[in-house]
């Protein structure tokens, strides 16, 4: 076990991000996700029961649902895998941030037009996988209501960010922004032996000590520790499931006499295997931990 807890656990996510003695690392992130836009002093959690399942193991997604002090909504996901239709996914749980609001003046008995009056909601995924090609194709995807022709806004009531780890590559010295800078400590934490950035960005002091496992209490130990076993159980099953594909698959090849059998042979076990769970949507510190593989053999892979 690393000397940092895995933020990309829902235990591990939630303590990083949804606790009221962390939310100015939350605070910090979005500040440094929407630079140059606007300034988030104060975040109030809210149930995020009220956007319908917000723990979905089977598709690895924890979300928190917050509103800022200038009542801006905002929905964070953490995605650990490629789902089917995970696009209309956020859609709807955006929606359901609009129903609440409507709800709130419903439950009031407004019939006024003021009803429609919805303030924005922004929903930020970070995906901890490799997106489709038709969905995704770089690292920072930016979606807003805008006119086709003009391509002006047409309304701020609703943002969608995407952010796909597998495409950030930048190393450690190439992170200038404060947001390059989370990113990068967000996808190495787990592998990390100590925290950079700490003396450039201070709150990355606050970051490591909740982030250091050896801080944590026996109770928040067990609790991570389950976290932890949730998703091995996950990625035991899907690399499982490859190998037994890919076994049949080389099987076949071999019978068949198929070209592609062969040159599947002579191929590093080590790439191919890495390969196939980039594919899947399988982190690096996760695939680096299985093949034995260096950071700088996956950038190559990856190139």
């Amino acid at each position: 076990m690393g000397r940092y807890i895995n933020p990309f656990t829902d235990w591990g996510f939630k303590r990083l991000f949804g606790q009221e003695f962390s939310k100015d690392l939350l605070i910090n992130f979005l500040n440094d996700l929407f630079e140059g836009e606007f300034q988030i002093k104060d975040v109030t959690f809210k149930d995020k029961e009220q956007l319908g399942d917000s723990n979905d193991l089977r598709g690895c997604i924890f979300d928190i649902y917050c509103v800022t002090d200038d009542d801006k909504h905002f929905i964070v996901e953490m995605q650990n895998r490629w789902v089917p239709f995970f696009v209309n996914r956020s859609i709807y749980y955006a929606s359901k941030a609009f129903v609440a609001q409507r709800k709130k003046f419903d439950e009031a008995g407004d019939r006024t037009p003021v009803l429609y009056q919805f303030v924005p909601v922004y929903v930020v995924c970070i995906m901890n996988f490799m997106p489709r090609e038709h969905e995704v194709t770089k690292f920072r995807t930016d979606v807003a209501l805008r006119e086709k022709s003009s391509d002006s806004m047409f309304s701020d009531k609703l943002r969608f960010i995407y952010l796909s780890l597998p495409f950030f590559d930048k190393s450690e010295e190439e992170c200038v922004t404060g947001f390059e800078k989370w990113i990068y400590v967000l996808k190495y934490m787990e592998v990390l032996e100590r925290l950079p950035f700490t003396a450039q960005k201070k709150i990355f002091n606050h970051l490591a000590k909740l982030a250091d496992v050896r801080c944590l209490s026996s109770e928040e130990q067990e609790k991570y520790d389950e976290s932890i076993k949730a998703v091995d159980d996950y990625y035991s099953g899907l690399y499982g499931s490859y190998v037994e594909g890919e076994e049949k698959g080389i099987a076949k090849g071999r019978v068949e006499g198929r070209a592609e059998g062969r040159a599947e042979g002579e191929l590093s076990k080590g790439l191919t295997v890495a390969r196939n769970l980039l594919a899947i949507g399988m982190s690096w510190p996760q695939i680096m931990q299985i093949t034995g593989l260096t950071e700088e053999q996956l950038r190559q892979l990856k190139s």
